[in-house]
């Protein structure tokens, strides 16, 4: 009776050992971890918020990030996205060094089951702002891709004009996209180069950025795209349209000229 006591003793033992050997250890992991994909959502980032360099993203108190996120660039590398679970979801976008002069952006966001999404964030350091997109992806039946406009341009006040996309195979593919508006995606022909220009609209010039003198320069602002087929993408125009931000001398007054980014959705 007593050795069987003994050998009862120390299987519980043995069990509680085994148990606390098993426990994972909660609040360090890099990112959330999913193993079923029913409930949940996608989500991307593109950062265009004018003066940023060094964003970490989190979402409830978990950092989705390892490196940074810079200015005018899309996280995660495209073409792809990563996976929360669906519901209200709070996020936290912060520049971590300590001298930072950036304003943490705090937001909440209810993600639909099965939702596509890409998160925007504009404006600047000190204001920044933010806005979600559901992405209307449609996989083509034929060989194109599809494109479309956002535009995060900054400027302290509203402009008086919206702004034309230009392109050199179709002419003006976009018009009169106001500020912090992202239009629909439209079918674009793939495995072809092709080269955008933005206007604003109604006037035929591209528009142009302008030397450290604020002397305008033959610098056209444009992006040029090869389209993958079947592929999905958004052409983002950013930085600060003042001249005072438009310099394209070397120095911290490049990085917030004004630019035309793409990248891939899906």
């Amino acid at each position: 009776m007593k050795k069987n006591k003994i050998i009862l003793a120390c299987g519980f033992v043995f069990t509680v050992l085994l148990t606390a050997s098993c426990t994972k250890e909660r609040g360090k992991e890099v990112a959330l971890e999913t193993t079923s994909f029913t409930g949940t959502s996608s989500l991307q980032v593109f950062n265009a918020v004018v003066g940023s360099s060094r964003n970490y993203i989190y979402v409830d108190a978990v950092p989705v990030t390892g490196a940074a996120v810079g200015y005018a660039t899309p996280f995660p590398a495209t073409p792809a996205d990563f996976t929360l679970n669906a519901g209200f979801r709070q996020f936290l976008i912060k520049d971590t060094l300590a001298a930072t002069t950036q304003f943490p952006l705090s937001f909440g966001l209810d993600l639909q089951a099965g939702g596509n999404y890409t998160l925007f964030t504009y404006d600047t350091i000190t204001t920044a702002k933010q806005k979600i997109v559901k992405n209307n992806i449609v996989i083509p039946t034929d060989t194109t891709a599809r494109l479309r406009f956002a535009n995060f341009i900054y400027n302290p006040t509203a402009l008086p004009s919206g702004f034309d996309i230009y392109s050199t195979k179709r002419g003006v593919i976009f018009s009169n996209v106001r500020e912090t508006e992202v239009t629909e995606y439209i079918p674009y022909a793939s495995a072809l180069t092709d080269t955008f220009y933005i206007r604003l609209t109604g006037n035929g010039s591209n528009l142009q950025n302008v030397d450290s003198m604020g002397r305008t320069v033959s610098l056209n602002i444009q992006a040029v795209l090869n389209p993958t087929r079947l592929r999905s993408y958004t052409l983002v125009f950013r930085g600060g349209y003042r001249t005072s931000f438009n310099k394209t001398n070397a120095g911290a007054a490049l990085t917030n000229a004004r630019g035309l980014t793409t990248f891939a959705n899906y």
